[in-house]
């Protein structure tokens, strides 16, 4: 995966984000905080407002666009005139984010039998009732070793398509 000079990383949820910023903070991605527009995890996943909050601010270089989502149908449209200057990234994080804690758990077959959402099943079976709250992703995954392991086990299983990434393509 090739970046521009310039970074924008939008998470789709709280989940995500904390995600995110853990591994920044542990300096385990191919980018770094100090090359993402306002060394911050964005929250604005609508493209025409993207634009309008970010890009109007007037970039010499390329901008990637990396998008931390779970959802391979929701649309991120840019006007024509920034078609050429963005570059969109989907890492795709389906069926949820909570999946990572599913497999530290080491629950995944009994996830399998249970044919719940994975965040259901963690707040459920798991009791985890904040399982997607930043706070809580934050603490669960207060080791950063545990939190990239999570990321390979699941990797190994995702039925990852062509043109897809995963957070595992995000690790360095």
């Amino acid at each position: 995966m090739k970046l521009a000079k310039y970074i924008a990383c939008i998470c789709e949820g709280t989940a995500e984000s904390a995600i995110i910023d853990i591994l920044l903070d542990n300096k385990l991605l191919i980018f770094s905080r100090e090359e993402m527009l306002e060394e911050k995890v964005i929250r604005c996943r609508e493209g025409k407002k993207f634009e309008t909050r970010y890009l109007r601010k007037g970039f010499n270089d390329k901008l990637s666009v990396i998008r931390i989502l779970d959802s391979r149908r929701e649309n991120f449209r840019l006007s024509k005139a920034y078609e050429n200057k963005v570059d969109v990234i989907n890492v795709i994080t389906a069926p949820e984010i909570e999946m990572l804690v599913i497999f530290n758990e080491d629950k995944y077959t009994d996830f399998k039998k249970s044919q719940k959402k994975p965040s259901d099943y963690c707040k459920q079976n798991l009791r985890m009732s904040q399982v997607k709250s930043y706070d809580f992703v934050k603490g669960y995954f207060a080791n950063p070793d545990v939190l990239v392991q999570a990321i390979k086990k699941y990797s190994e299983i995702s039925k990852v398509r062509k043109e897809e990434y995963t957070l595992l393509d995000l690790l360095k």
